[in-house]
């Protein structure tokens, strides 16, 4: 390629975050190009994801975003007659231990005050919901039945599919090398095969957020730390809400865990110490320490078989919200990284946002939103939910 093709926005990641964005800048005529370095949409850590669908957070501006991703998801096969896997199992934090109550309890005023449908549920109330917990030492637990699940892989791909039908482009095996900067002001990107013009380039390249910004000359506090993942093989349907334990213990913070729509367990665990880098391959650690967590929590579990492991990157910011907002040195440059291992379920909502953001109509909530998540915010504390 010679000489440079011009669009609007030029897209950096075509992956949770970038892809959804890429659909809901299409749809507002906005001419939009999606560069990545892998070969199809969806294959850096959005393939590593489980597929859980939560707004239950404890930071107000991912719950807002997440409400909106769970109305996307939940309408989408009804709007465009693809299914994306969703299913409305809900989630539930169950507590064993008088401190996870007190955590869980206390984060249900802020949680109803900003719209979810979330309770806590005693004892019975809450075996009612999942028969199967281990009733012994349990004390109840929240439960929020609008959340969900879906399939990771079957999303990027509708999310691309409807995105180019809006008239997006997307770029392929392509490797973002630089960007054209001028005055002060993004004028463009280059890759390794050429270069592409555009007022506005938008960051969203998951664990490889920072390494795009310094491009930027920016340097933001988003790094990788990697989580494993395993999925059973499939069984009759016993478990409808996703399951989460964040009793943490010398080896890990917490894990979680669900029934698929087609029936496998899908479970993951958050390492302690965190495991930084960008290293993906398996460890063997991984399932003697879920395995014990997750038959100590559900004794049933313990005569299934898994069939695959995989480990994936959580793209970190010090305090577990995100980083979305125009860079300050750099006009024109839009950050929208730092997901935290929750691109999934913030990716459509937040996709959209941009959207708004981009073409100048945020509403008022929006901009409430992106004052939470600035990039020059002061970090402070760490998501409780996280």
């Amino acid at each position: 390629m010679s000489a440079a093709k011009s669009f609007d926005v030029i897209v950096v990641g075509a992956g949770s975050v970038g892809a959804p964005t890429a659909l809901f800048l299409a749809q507002e005529g906005i001419r939009t190009l999606v560069i990545d370095k892998f070969a199809s949409p969806g294959q850096g850590s959005n393939k590593e994801a489980i597929g859980g669908l939560r707004a239950t957070h404890s930071d107000p501006a991912k719950i807002r975003i997440c409400l909106r991703s769970l109305e996307i998801f939940g309408s989408w096969e009804e709007r465009h007659g693809r299914s994306l896997e969703w299913r409305k199992g809900g989630y539930s934090f169950a507590a064993y231990t008088e401190r996870e109550e007190a955590t869980l309890k206390d984060l249900l005023v802020a949680q109803q005050r900003f719209g979810l449908n979330i309770h806590w549920l005693d004892k019975k109330q809450l075996l009612d919901v999942i028969p199967d917990l281990n009733p012994d030492g349990l004390i109840g637990g929240t439960y929020s039945p609008d959340d969900g699940h879906a399939s990771p892989l079957l999303a990027a791909n509708a999310f691309y599919d409807e995105a180019t039908r809006a008239g997006a482009e997307f770029r392929f095996r392509e490797n973002v090398t630089g960007l054209v900067i001028e005055g002060g002001r993004v004028r463009g990107v280059k890759t390794d095969r050429g270069e592409y013009g555009a007022e506005v380039v938008i960051d969203a390249a998951g664990p490889w957020g920072a390494e795009v910004a310094r491009l930027a000359g920016l340097d933001v506090p988003v790094r990788p730390d990697s989580h494993e993942g395993a999925v059973t093989e499939p069984v009759a349907r016993f478990l409808e809400p996703m399951v989460v334990d964040i009793h943490p213990t010398d080896t890990s913070a917490n894990y979680y865990f669900y029934q698929h729509a087609t029936g496998q367990i899908i479970f993951c665990i958050t390492p302690q110490p965190s495991i930084w880098g960008f290293d993906t391959r398996e460890t063997s650690a991984f399932l003697p320490m879920v395995a014990r967590r997750m038959v100590r929590i559900m004794p049933r579990l313990k005569n299934l078989r898994v069939r695959r492991t995989w480990r994936g990157l959580y793209p970190m910011t010090p305090d577990g919200a995100p980083l979305v907002g125009w860079a300050r040195e750099v006009e024109g440059f839009l950050l929208a990284v730092g997901m935290c291992g929750q691109g999934f379920m913030i990716g459509p909502g937040l996709g959209e946002m941009l959207a708004h953001l981009v073409k100048g109509g945020l509403s008022a909530k929006d901009r409430e939103i992106l004052e939470l998540l600035s990039p020059y915010r002061e970090f402070k504390g760490m998501e409780k939910l996280k």
